[in-house]
């Protein structure tokens, strides 16, 4: 798994069956040293292709992969190849080794032949995966499940190209990342309205889970400058080193493990959204006549194109996602980073761009009525209990809470993510 082979390589299916594949290696270090020695807290693993054939390059090796189907092989075959040249270097567990993976290729099976070399990483090796927001959209399952794997493993995670995308913003408190890694143009042209905005959603994250920051793409003094300012505490680019092999004396190094773990949330366990807010708010009785405006007010809070936030929402039937609230959501869904409905009867795809999860008549959440939306620094939640009566549909009562309590509207929230990646 060096990279070193005598098969001829003639297809992207030579490299992966040849695990042709070699790792270079950028450090990682802590910017409130760079002045002095460049303090080295760890290194991020770089794949690179066979050279001189058409799949030397990352990105278009990962392409042909996909093309062939194979995108699940190839990412195991990246990080099992980073971890053994790792290991080989002796790597010492107060380095931090970050590897790349493709958040739905943390799902598919190891290929039996890697499963030592992960075996064995899992025991020597102190490992910060990076995974990106751009699968949240179609499948959100796979990035919160792939975060849960890393977590399950020991291992860190990290937010990879936070500002890339606006809607990245909103994802993080979801992927609950222990590095937040900000986006190479950003540090690099820090001014403007856009950069403001990311830096203050970054900061808020950091400041309340304790998470590190990393400023990707440091050239110069100027832009080591620009990421202190943003508050990273940590930083990479080529201002500290190029990519290549690791040094002949890593096994040597020392660290004082500056790229913290940070505790994880609480799991839902099973809970519905309302149980959730009802155990920590009062509740009250109300109509849905009267709770309809405090659901439109959130829905509207949900439309924001500069901090794109997100919005899951439980109906009960879909018969409730109505025409009109088709269209309202589908208008939503053109900014929205990410726009989820639950109740019965519903397609995978009601509306454009609306991610459905159909409810069995049985499930428990189908007594519920949950509107939530969570962005960078709004949060707010209704969660509502049908009282089961007969009659008008305006006249039906609930039992309600609504939140503001950005904790608890996210508590509330993962509990109906999980709903969604369960069923």
């Amino acid at each position: 798994m060096d990279g070193r082979t005598t098969t001829i390589i003639r297809s992207v299916d030579d490299v992966l069956d040849a695990r042709a594949v070699t790792t270079v290696f950028q450090p990682i270090v802590r910017l409130d040293s760079w002045r002095a020695r460049h303090e080295v807290v760890g290194y991020e693993a770089l794949t690179r292709g066979p050279a001189g054939t058409p799949w030397e390059e990352p990105l278009r090796l990962f392409e042909a992969a996909a093309e062939r189907g194979r995108l699940g092989e190839l990412d195991w075959i990246c990080r099992a190849t980073a971890y053994r040249t790792a290991l080989d270097a002796g790597l010492p567990i107060g380095l931090t080794l970050f590897v790349n993976a493709e958040p739905a290729a943390l799902g598919t099976p190891c290929p039996p032949d890697l499963a030592p070399t992960i075996l064995d990483a899992q025991l020597r090796l102190r490992v910060v995966t990076e995974l990106t927001e751009r699968a949240i959209g179609d499948d959100p399952s796979a990035l919160v499940t792939a975060a849960e794997a890393c977590r399950g493993a020991g291992w860190g995670v990290a937010l990879d190209d936070v500002g890339a995308q606006p809607a990245s913003l909103s994802v993080m408190p979801f992927v609950h990342p222990d590095v937040v890694k900000i986006d190479r143009p950003l540090v690099q042209h820090p001014d403007g309205a856009y950069a403001a905005r990311v830096v203050n959603a970054v900061v808020a994250y950091a400041e309340r889970s304790g998470a590190a920051v990393l400023a990707e793409g440091i050239e110069t003094p100027e832009h080591a400058a620009a990421a202190l300012g943003m508050g990273a505490t940590l930083g990479q680019g080529w201002l500290f080193g190029r990519p290549g092999p690791l040094p002949d004396d890593v096994a040597d190094r020392r660290c004082s493990l500056s790229v913290p773990f940070v505790a994880p949330p609480a799991p839902a366990g099973g809970r519905t959204p309302y149980e959730i807010v009802a155990a920590r708010r009062p509740t009250a009785e109300a109509t849905k006549r009267m709770l309809l405006p405090l659901s439109r007010y959130l829905e509207a809070k949900a439309q924001d194109p500069a901090e794109p936030p997100m919005l899951l929402a439980a109906f009960q039937e879909g018969g409730h996602f109505t025409p009109a609230t088709t269209r309202r959501y589908a208008a939503i869904a053109e900014t929205a980073a990410l726009v989820a409905v639950l109740g019965t009867d519903l397609p995978g795809t009601p509306a454009p761009g609306v991610r459905g999860t159909a409810l069995t008549r049985d499930d428990p959440l189908r007594g519920e009525w949950t509107v939530i939306v969570v962005g960078p620094h709004f949060a707010g939640a209704l969660v509502a209990r049908d009282l089961a009566d007969t009659g008008p549909q305006l006249d039906r009562r609930f039992t309600y809470a609504l939140t503001y309590d950005r904790d608890l509207v996210l508590d509330a929230a993962r509990a109906l993510l999980q709903w969604i990646v369960q069923t």
